[in-house]
């Protein structure tokens, strides 16, 4: 689970629990062994550095948050894309879609993200799911936030078998009944929509905005550039 200065806490602790919670081995890689703060201020201890880090991972996994530092951090976009070429899967939630796809892990592939970031995705070629979590081949992406449980869960099933993931939802009481009917934009309507739009943009859009479109730059010169054959 690669972190980064920004990142949505429960994009990672929703899967994390998951996979814990089935038995596996988590490492949660970053530059440092310091600790990297999340997009709302607690903090998470890394486990291994990107140098550290197991050469063979099984699961490959990003979480998002507020993307754009980190997809001009060309040793974690880098990091990932070496280590998505022998990973048995490669997955996100959120936002951390933007970053395999800065990688070049999702070209040819079918990928979710927030509700929000949609047409951010689809700047980098990528066919765009609305799913809560989508499934493309070894590609296992969530959307936004709380589908990250739902994503754990999926991932736990075909890694582990059906049985493991439901003991894992047990031991988590995963039983959701939201108090309301407001967790996507189509449930929300357009006046807490178009609220939210105004937060998201006074809060990050104008960096994601520059980032998005420095990277799809770069990742367009990558695909055209000749192979070395």
């Amino acid at each position: 689970m690669v972190l980064y200065g920004g990142h949505t806490m429960l994009d990672f602790v929703g899967p994390h629990l998951a996979f814990a919670s089935a038995g596996m081995r988590v490492h949660l890689v970053s530059d440092s062994l310091d600790p990297v703060v999340s997009d709302t201020g607690p903090a998470v201890l890394p486990t291994v550095t990107l140098e550290s880090c197991p050469a063979d991972l099984d699961i490959l996994f990003v979480p998002g948050g507020r993307v754009d530092e980190v997809l001009l951090d060309r040793a974690k976009v880098e990091f990932i894309a070496a280590h998505g070429r022998t990973a048995s899967y490669i997955t996100s939630v959120c936002t951390g879609s933007l970053v395999l796809a800065a990688a070049g892990l999702l070209d040819g592939y079918r990928a979710a993200t927030h509700w929000a970031t949609r047409d951010q995705l689809a700047r980098f070629g990528v066919e765009v799911s609305d799913e809560r979590v989508c499934v493309d081949r070894n590609r296992v992406t969530g959307g936004g936030v709380t589908a990250g449980i739902d994503f754990g869960l999926t991932l736990v099933a075909r890694v582990l078998g059906e049985d493991a993931a439901k003991l894992s939802q047990l031991a988590m009481e995963y039983n959701p009944r939201p108090p309301f009917d407001a967790g996507s934009p189509e449930a929300a309507g357009a006046e807490v929509v178009a609220r939210f739009a105004q937060f998201a943009e006074a809060t990050f859009g104008e960096r994601i905005d520059e980032s998005i479109a420095r990277t799809v730059s770069r990742v367009l010169q990558r695909r055209a550039a000749p192979s070395d054959a």
